[in-house]
């Protein structure tokens, strides 16, 4: 297993393309089922609307900030929620969002890419600043902590919470522009997939960025 896992570090360090490889969710916990490398990429596009309340976070600044308002900037939304010892699926997520902000280069902070901390108590402010300088983030990228009731209720606002950090799996939500609905990738959501959705050339979305 570590073996394997060695071997995904390496890949990834030479650029994204390996998650096309990549197959069905893997939990963070140590142990769990790795799935088999002849089966295909697994990843289920779904549409749906959620309303995002005035949960109160901690921006990796330091800044207290209203995930309502931090949503609703004006720019689109790429988000996923991650937590900074995960040896798994976040260090990918956390890949595929440093790739996509490089590939869309100056239009890069006119998305807005979130990742939402499910471990609060250990992810302060400072750590996920380190944490996102590992991955080269760029302004157009933030980092939220909080506390941990304000964590779940994030959480659950997407459907994601799991009642443990070790289990749960990946996500990646998207959405054009404020009161559209999210698109939401269960799976390895690629770079390209997260590309061809901004430019409007998913399943029935407008376009944000003209080719």
């Amino acid at each position: 297993m570590g073996a394997r896992l060695g071997l995904l570090g390496a890949s990834l360090a030479g650029g994204l393309g390996l998650l096309a490889a990549l197959h069905a969710p893997r939990a963070c916990a140590d142990g769990a089922a790795v799935p088999s490398p002849l089966e295909p990429p697994s990843v289920t596009r779904t549409v749906v609307n959620y309303a995002v309340p005035e949960i109160a976070l901690v921006r990796d600044d330091g800044r207290a900030v209203s995930l309502h308002d931090e949503l609703d900037d004006g720019r689109p939304v790429v988000l996923n929620f991650i937590y900074t010892t995960c040896p798994g699926i976040c260090s990918l997520a956390s890949h595929v969002f440093s790739e996509l902000q490089r590939r869309l280069g100056s239009e890069s902070d006119r998305v807005h890419l979130v990742s939402i901390s499910i471990d609060p108590e250990e992810d302060t402010p400072a750590r996920l600043r380190e944490y996102a300088r590992r991955y080269s983030a760029g302004p157009g990228w933030r980092y939220y902590t909080g506390t941990a009731g304000a964590s779940i209720a994030a959480q659950r606002v997407f459907d994601v919470y799991r009642g443990d950090k070790m289990g749960h799996t990946p996500v990646t939500l998207l959405r054009l522009t404020p009161g559209a609905p999210w698109v939401r990738f269960d799976g390895y959501a690629t770079v390209d997939l997260l590309i061809k959705e901004l430019h409007g050339q998913g399943e029935a979305t407008a376009s944000f960025i003209r080719p």
